[in-house]
């Protein structure tokens, strides 16, 4: 499988009835006159864009018609009639085919990478979609292609952080049926080597959060820095990866921020999601490692009220765009 910087990166196109067609639009015509980024096509109806769009035939052509047309790879699926803002399961069967036509590409070697449009669980699910999430089903096919599994870690990229997530949409009181040993262990191998790999960086330095207040506190406010967190850090250092202890999450973002860490893992969603989004509520991307191909994604969702008001913002899709155009040249120069 290639990951070059000289390929186009494929872009989903979403739930159409939600801001993927217009952040696209959007995205499209800041980035077509930007330097250094990759070009990128659509998996999609050109339909939904108008005029500014152009079907292609293949994902090669979308160098060709950049700078002057959104280039869009049109779908079998033919999209029904749909209300924008309005959510339709009638959609579901082109919003998959969208996701599978880019992931395909980008396993075929003619996209660099995928970036991922916002659909809608909800939708999907009342079509007979039975995956978790986006993330899970893009992992499934992963697995699929390569015949091994492909766990995926996600990462949220803003305001100078890069912050990966232990655990993720569980409920508070199920945390502790997530975090282990194990799982803990594998989300900073991930990172690790991500960071290496898509990132560049040679010796990352990663913070762990601890689970509980004052991590822990010596055990006085919680045993899980002492049983799970510390001990596993202590068996990854012991391999050369430079993993601190459980930190105090109240102030290890403070740290990051003033360059002690390349990358930190927190142990909960909202723990490591407040400070990125307090930083860049706009701007931040969320990255899957830990998959053979890149993806990125805004880090939003449908935006169905702005899509109506024809209001949505693409800060957070260029930039999705720009971080999957870096991770592709730095894989490609990783890669050799």
């Amino acid at each position: 499988m290639a990951n070059s910087k000289d390929l186009p990166l494929a872009v989903t196109m979403g739930d159409p009835a939600g801001c993927g067609p217009q952040i696209t639009l959007r995205a499209w015509k800041t980035l077509s006159a930007e330097p250094g980024v990759s070009p990128f096509y659509v998996t999609a109806d050109p339909a939904i864009f108008g005029e500014a769009a152009a079907a292609i035939d293949h994902p090669a052509d979308a160098a060709r018609l950049f700078a002057d047309k959104l280039p869009v790879l049109p779908l079998k699926t033919v999209l029904p009639d749909f209300s924008t803002g309005t959510p339709d399961s009638a959609l579901a069967p082109g919003i998959v085919e969208s996701i599978d036509r880019a992931m395909a590409d980008t396993f075929a070697g003619l996209s660099g990478g995928v970036v991922t449009n916002p659909i809608s669980k909800a939708v999907l699910y009342s079509a007979g979609f039975r995956h978790p999430g986006h993330t899970e089903y893009l992992a499934e096919l992963c697995e699929a292609h390569t015949g091994r599994p492909s766990p995926p870690v996600m990462m949220l990229v803003g305001g100078g952080l890069r912050v990966a997530l232990a655990t993720i949409h569980v409920p508070l009181m199920r945390v502790l049926d997530h975090l282990t040993s194990t799982s803990l262990e594998s989300v900073i191998r991930i990172t690790a080597q991500a960071m290496q790999r898509d990132f560049g960086i040679g010796t990352p330095r990663i913070g762990l959060t601890g689970l509980n207040p004052h991590a822990g506190e010596s055990g006085t406010i919680g045993l899980e820095e002492r049983d799970i967190i510390n001990p596993v850090a202590d068996r990854l250092r012991a391999e050369s990866i430079d993993v601190s202890n459980a930190r105090p999450a109240d102030t290890i973002f403070a740290e990051t921020l003033n360059g002690r860490f390349d990358a930190v893992i927190a142990m909960t969603h909202d723990q490591g999601l407040i400070p990125v989004k307090t930083l860049d509520i706009w701007g931040g991307v969320n990255t899957t490692l830990g998959l053979p191909v890149i993806r990125t994604s805004p880090d939003h969702g449908t935006a169905y009220d702005a899509a109506a008001d024809n209001a949505a913002r693409p800060d957070s899709l260029i930039a999705a765009i720009r971080l999957a155009s870096k991770m592709a040249a730095q894989r490609a120069r990783h890669d050799g």
